[in-house]
């Protein structure tokens, strides 16, 4: 009777084993390619700026793992050039998601080893990284940039983004892929805080509120704590409409 118990134990740990082995296997990964709106801002230093990739990985239970590859004044263009793709595509396993989001930098008309054309070099990034990420077995997911806060004197918010975010539409319907509509999403949010409310989803700090900004400052690009955790709900809520099969994975 004792064999046959020991025997009974011995192979419960070998199924327990396999079992754990296989959903530690199954555990998808999250890349996050982008620009400054979505990478990781130190902690240190007094510094109040985030991106809203940082925390988006806070929203998942165990199964899935957020891997943050966006960087400070990226474009499509310059974040293939400086090599950070490469690194993102080596990691992309069968089965993982990429979530592209770019179009702050591109615009940059000044700067040629960021510029890219609306309508040609940026619609053929945005192509190549999905392609790319088919390549290796991978799931595209494209994401219109946040807007900026900008109002004008009438308190009237203003496009600062125009043929790019329509040419995410655009590329996403084309090839029938998920879209984050953060553009969007962000405008709605932003007019309902309205021209002095919505502040606190930037960096508008007075002299001394930070040591990192010992004069102040007044930023209506990159993203405060609460505006990094209001972007991410937003995000949530078009995972939960564009990837349903990820839905088990959020946290309650």
């Amino acid at each position: 009777m004792k064999k046959i118990l020991l025997v009974i134990c011995s192979l419960l740990v070998v199924f327990v084993g396999i079992t754990s082995f296989q959903e530690k296997e199954k555990e998808i990964t999250i890349f996050l390619i982008g620009d400054s709106t979505l990478a990781n801002k130190p902690y240190s230093g007094s510094n109040p700026e985030k991106g809203w990739g940082q925390v988006f990985g806070l929203y998942f239970k165990d199964g899935v793992k957020v891997e943050n590859h966006a960087l400070n004044g990226r474009s499509t263009k310059s974040f293939r050039d400086e090599g950070h793709w490469d690194k993102v595509f080596q990691s992309i396993q069968p089965g993982d998601y990429v979530f592209i989001e770019f179009g702050h930098n591109d615009q940059k008309e000044k700067s040629p080893d960021r510029y890219a054309a609306p309508d040609t070099d940026y619609r053929n990034n945005l192509i190549r990284y999905i392609q790319e990420t088919y390549q290796k077995g991978g799931k595209p997911i494209l994401a219109t940039p946040i807007t900026r806060r900008s109002f004008d004197e009438n308190g009237i918010l203003q496009d600062t983004h125009g043929r790019y975010s329509e040419v995410v539409r655009e590329v996403a319907e084309e090839y029938s892929l998920p879209l984050f509509d953060m553009h969007k999403k962000t405008i709605e949010v932003l007019e309902q805080f309205g021209v002095e409310k919505s502040k606190e989803l930037f960096l508008h700090y007075r002299p001394g509120d930070y040591v990192k900004f010992p004069e102040g400052r007044s930023d209506d690009t990159h993203l405060s704590p609460t505006g990094a955790f209001k972007c991410c709900d937003l995000a949530v809520e078009e995972l939960k409409r564009e990837i349903p099969e990820l839905v088990i994975f959020l946290k309650e």
